[in-house]
């Protein structure tokens, strides 16, 4: 996105702020419901190494999922670029101008969106291991079927 120069660039930007305030509010809400109603359970017969890689791989979902639209928000801020959500829907800046916080902050942004990226392969070829090789029922439970049987 950042090496488009042309008027397509503004348009993925203007796109960019309001969806990541979109799924940083998401992720709380998803958060809260999964407090209340905890998480599924996995299949009996999992082996205790891939139930941890799970259970990690999906704090570290939330985790980025909550941090990366923060530290957006914070590096706008930090350049004190207005976020614009829709119209005339701003969002206040939440740290004071300054460039070399602009500049950390960016690359924090930078480089935790390739943590999530990496992040979502790894979940992808999970659920492949899952639906191909083990045959457990948890891609069924991840693509909104029935729960596993034990």
């Amino acid at each position: 996105m950042t090496a488009t120069v042309d008027q397509v660039r503004e348009t993925l930007i203007a796109v960019h702020r309001p969806l990541g305030i979109a799924i940083l509010i998401l992720a709380l809400l998803r958060i809260a419901v999964r407090l209340v109603q905890g998480a599924p359970e996995l299949p009996a017969g999992m082996p205790e190494p891939m139930k941890l890689a799970a259970k990690l791989s999906h704090l570290a979902f939330y985790g980025l999922m909550i941090a990366m639209p923060i530290i957006g928000w914070a590096m706008m801020s930090a350049a004190d670029y207005p976020i614009v959500l829709f119209g005339a829907v701003h969002l206040p800046p939440i740290v004071s101008p300054s460039r070399e916080l602009h500049a950390a902050l960016w690359t924090a942004h930078a480089g935790l969106a390739l943590c999530f990226f990496a992040l979502i392969l790894l979940h992808l070829a999970a659920a492949l291991f899952h639906a191909l090789v083990r045959r457990d029922g948890v891609f069924q439970q991840m693509a909104g079927g029935r729960a596993p049987a034990e």
